[in-house]
């Protein structure tokens, strides 16, 4: 149906007042996705138990865990930007308050917590990537392991030590050691250390732990790991092989120049496309390794363009050079060669998530100077990212198959979208004939998405 000019604009000059009202208005009207998956998953009762131990407060801490995950969500970074959502009604419903915590008391609040209660924190957000896993019968499970650094401009931040930075050298931070799922993109473990330790610092330990917690828990799935070369040790294959772990790890090659020398000295290599080409050793292993394991050693290369230097004439035809690039990968699988080299180069989605939680949920900023209270900051952000994914996972049944780089089975939508397409929504906190209603603009879209999500928590 055509529409005509006059249909169409309208004239518009005048600038509007600006009044501000204390009825029920509402900034967020979206989250009313969040309060419902809180409630599904008794998460506010489950968080109260994790500081069963502590001295009750005017508060409690598991409200201001609450608080924070949600902060995150919306997308705050820092704790001061509790106050432009203070007076929010829906932010006062879902969080079970009257009154929402200024800055000084979450701080103090985080401040007398302990490690114990961090432990207990970690543990539930292992029970709901666990609760998920067995809902949806997953035979396989991925895990990768790595550290991310998290640093800080101030000197007085205790816990924190100088560590390797590129961006910002000297300076003092963290550097916990991440374990995640590749299925579900979600945060399964966290390990808090110092900035000043080596990657693989504890990670034989860790990873033994997360691998006997899987066994115990599902004995029948299938448990598969990769890793970067900072994890190469015979420590670490050794806990992997014997629990049943498939794994693949890349090959430092500084610390062995006799890989560079076998690699040198090879003239046939079988290709297994246009760009990638290898061969195998299952005898060669570091000399100080015991001969109780050999495992397969593949080197494999990659054909790439080098960039031409120096001034470009803009002829028809423009010659190209290529070279080769290296790289040996360790690995007990019986499968192809090829199918282990996409396996081990779909360990970049651990990459996007960790990237996922600094972007989107500000892990990598430290809010305090008790480590404590940092650490449960930094809790509060892995929570609020798996959360997002949990959302998502409710609402719609997986897309992908278990392709052989182990992507998400689902199609994540990235949490700022989800800022912008529903939680940032105005509205208004009515309750006509006592029901409790949030009243928003009808637009299709907006209605469309938000039934998406909360009927199937409903059910």
């Amino acid at each position: 149906m055509k529409s005509s000019k006059a249909q169409i604009h309208s004239r518009s000059h005048k600038i509007p007042q600006v009044r501000f009202d204390a009825r029920d208005l509402t900034s967020f009207a979206g989250v009313v996705v969040f309060l419902a998956l809180f409630q599904a998953l008794r998460l506010k009762h489950r968080l109260q138990s994790c500081f069963r131990h502590l001295k009750t407060t005017a508060y409690g801490y598991h409200v201001i865990i609450m608080l924070l995950v949600v902060h995150k969500l919306l997308g705050f970074r820092r704790l001061r930007g509790v106050d432009f959502y203070r007076d929010d009604p829906l932010m006062k419903h879902l969080l079970g308050l009257r009154k929402i915590p200024d800055v000084a008391t979450i701080s103090r609040n985080l401040k007398d917590t302990d490690s114990k209660s961090f432990d207990r924190v970690l543990q539930l957000i292992k029970e709901i990537v666990y609760q998920r896993i067995v809902v949806e019968g997953l035979t396989t499970l991925t895990i990768d392991f790595d550290g991310t650094v998290v640093w800080t401009r101030g000197a007085g931040t205790e816990g924190t030590a100088t560590g390797f930075n590129k961006q910002k050298k000297g300076a003092r931070g963290y550097y916990p050691l991440m374990c995640t799922v590749a299925q579900t993109s979600q945060v399964l473990a966290m390990r808090h250390r110092p900035g000043n330790v080596h990657d693989s610092n504890g990670a034989a330990g860790f990873a033994l732990q997360n691998i006997l917690e899987i066994r115990n828990r599902m004995p029948h799935v299938r448990i598969e790991s990769r890793c970067d070369s900072a994890f190469f040790s015979e420590v670490f294959l050794g806990i992997l092989n014997e629990f049943g772990v498939e794994f693949t790890i890349s090959v430092p090659f500084e610390r062995f120049p006799q890989l560079k020398q076998k690699i040198a000295q090879r003239k046939r290599w079988r290709r297994l496309c246009g760009r990638w080409s290898y061969f195998e050793d299952r005898d060669w292993q570091p000399k100080k390794w015991e001969d109780r394991y050999h495992y397969r050693f593949l080197f494999i290369r990659q054909k790439v363009a080098v960039q031409r230097k120096g001034p470009i004439q803009l002829d028809l035809f423009e010659p190209k050079s290529f070279d080769f690039e290296y790289k040996v990968i360790v690995t007990n699988k019986k499968t192809s060669a090829k199918n282990v080299l996409l396996f081990h180069n779909g360990r970049g989605s651990q990459e996007g998530i960790i990237g996922e939680l600094k972007s989107e949920v500000h892990f990598d900023y430290i809010a305090c100077r008790k480590q404590v209270a940092n650490q449960h900051f930094m809790a509060a952000a892995v929570l609020a990212h798996n959360l997002s994914k949990e959302l998502q996972m409710s609402a719609a049944s997986p897309v992908r198959s278990q392709g052989f780089k182990r992507p998400a089975m689902w199609g994540f939508k990235k949490l700022h979208t989800l800022r912008r397409e529903i939680l940032r929504r105005a509205g208004r906190v009515t309750r006509p004939g006592g029901e409790l209603t949030i009243v928003m603009n009808d637009n299709r879209a907006v209605r469309r998405e938000l039934k998406r999500y909360l009927e199937p928590l409903a059910a």
